[in-house]
């Protein structure tokens, strides 16, 4: 696989929050094409130690294929599984592991699946309207865009892309629908969205929202995430870690809102005079703020300047 397949974000600031050490073994979620898991794996202690083991993740088949060829001299310190994240636990009991002492998760698409056009990512390029990450699994955006009614695609673009214009794009798609023209390339969406919500200025394209909100919807992204972050304190050991590395608000604010809730422990109403449910802090949030790229980064790698990255550390038991 030759050419860019993906400039990750963040890349010495997630090692460095990690905390690698000797022996431990770290699961890197979304393993992409390998850069932050090359990062882990080179980390190198003062005594010359090293992680015992990383296990990669990636329900992309190109992506672990672009890692597989970029981590093969790590040899047996590296395991690479096709696997959605949320299906940690199952992986790990796979692996003969019960919990960990790091999991990362990059999330969003990367470079890669956003500028191939063949996979149905880029509003630039045509191509058949498809956006999954597995492609083995799951409907297509334009089956999506066959298959939910107005009110559901309104509030899909509004939701997840967050979009002013979101009832009179979802509008328009159920239009051509009923004249027997569904959207089903990325040049169509694009000009439906662009015809209907017009240039707005800047060097945003006016389907960007759109195309975003369907990626989110056709991968389940924030409901991945969700159970992921639910799982993550009964998968790591005692002091170990989890960073996250997110991109817009939406899942900021999930992965914010869950550490802070871990933190907290209790989950009793806030009207009881005092916690009945028992509930104990299972997590100790090590970021006040989330960690930003640097200029120099931004001004090298321009995808990375929405990225924040967030740490959060497991309690004793």
């Amino acid at each position: 696989m030759s050419g860019r397949y993906h400039d990750p974000a963040l890349v010495a600031e997630a090692v460095c929050w990690l905390a690698p050490g000797p022996d431990l073994i770290v699961v890197d979620g979304t393993v992409g094409g390998g850069g932050h898991a090359e990062a882990i794996l080179s980390w190198v202690g003062p005594a010359g130690e090293r992680i015992q083991r990383l296990i990669g993740i990636d329900k992309d088949m190109e992506a672990l294929a672009a890692a597989r060829a970029r981590l093969d001299p790590f040899g047996e310190r590296l395991s690479l599984r096709h696997a959605d994240f949320a299906d940690l636990p199952a992986v790990l009991r796979e692996e003969g592991l019960e919990a960990v002492d790091g999991i990362l998760l990059d999330l969003g698409a990367s470079f890669h699946q956003l500028t191939v056009g063949r996979r149905g990512f880029s509003l630039r390029q045509d191509a058949p309207l498809d956006m999954r990450m597995d492609k083995t699994a799951g409907e297509s955006a334009a089956e999506l865009l066959e298959r939910v009614d107005e009110r559901g695609l309104e509030r899909l673009l509004r939701e997840f892309g967050e979009e002013p214009a979101a009832r009179r794009i979802a509008r328009a798609i159920v239009a051509r629908r009923r004249e027997g023209r569904p959207v089903r390339t990325t040049a169509e969406l694009a000009a439906l969205a662009e015809s209907v919500a017009g240039r707005r200025g800047g060097k945003i394209h006016p389907a960007t929202r759109t195309f975003m909100a369907l990626r989110i919807a056709v991968n389940r992204e924030l409901e991945r995430l969700d159970t992921v972050l639910e799982s993550i304190p009964d998968r790591l050991r005692p002091g170990g870690r989890a960073v996250v590395i997110s991109y817009h608000s939406l899942e900021d604010r999930r992965v914010k809102e869950s550490f802070a809730r871990e933190q907290k422990g209790c989950v009793c109403p806030p009207v009881l005079p005092r916690c009945v449910c028992g509930r104990k802090p299972r997590m100790r949030t090590l970021t006040r703020r989330p960690v930003t790229p640097a200029e120099a980064e931004v001004s090298r790698n321009p995808a990375a300047r929405s990225a924040k990255l967030r740490a959060a550390e497991r309690l004793p038991a």
